[in-house]
């Protein structure tokens, strides 16, 4: 057993497992399971002690039991969209609920995982969404990093960067503008400067990227 563990052990940077169970033999066993491979886990009793506590900037992902007492697992899922809190959900239940599961992935979980379920069904589920999250702050960190460039831009700079990424030459560009051939070719090469690009293939994705 700890052979297949140790195997599956990974680096999972600073994301956490929060896990909201209302039993507490699951939640042990989870703390154990987790802590063994070296992911980082919280568990919580209920979904209003989990919103109580909800901090949406610790990255992870979340394994929600779907039949707990008062406010269920489909109900936490939902609330937590309509937070804007779109950090991957893993659904478990020890129900074989079809409409549940479908209720569920169409709210947006990543897996629908029935109890009793082995330790690497569940850490490989966890794992699948650890590096949906991951692709997710990157993405967001790449959009950041890209927003900040383009505000290096004046408003003439953005307006020409507008038109080359939109395929017109230089002499179609001053034409639109009404600034000689030479003024384009001038703020063209800003605008490379500033957006640390080198060829115009560069400049096109990271205008796209904004």
């Amino acid at each position: 057993m700890a052979k297949k563990l140790a195997a599956r052990k990974r680096t999972t940077d600073a994301f956490t497992v929060f896990v909201v169970d209302d039993d507490a033999d699951v939640r042990e066993s989870m703390t154990w399971l987790l802590g063994f491979a070296g992911i980082d886990v919280e568990t919580y009793p209920s979904a209003e002690a989990f919103l109580e506590a909800n901090d949406p900037s610790k990255r992870g992902c979340i394994v929600i039991d779907m039949c707990m007492p008062g406010f269920g697992g489909l109900d936490l899922q939902k609330q937590l969209a309509s937070r804007g809190d779109d950090r991957p959900v893993i659904m478990i239940t020890a129900f074989g609920d079809v409409s549940g599961a479908v209720g569920a992935l169409k709210a947006g979980a990543t897996d629908f995982i029935e109890k009793p379920f082995s330790d690497d069904a569940i850490l490989e589920s966890i794992r699948r969404a650890l590096d949906v999250d991951r692709g997710t702050q990157d993405a967001r960190s790449k959009r950041g990093k890209v927003s900040s460039l383009l505000a290096r831009l004046s408003p003439r700079e953005r307006q020409v960067m507008e038109l080359v990424v939109a395929g017109k030459p230089n002499k179609i560009v001053a034409a639109e503008l009404g600034l000689s051939t030479k003024t384009v070719e001038a703020h063209r090469a800003h605008v490379m400067e500033k957006l640390e690009v080198e060829s115009l293939a560069e400049l096109v994705r990271l205008s796209l990227d904004g």
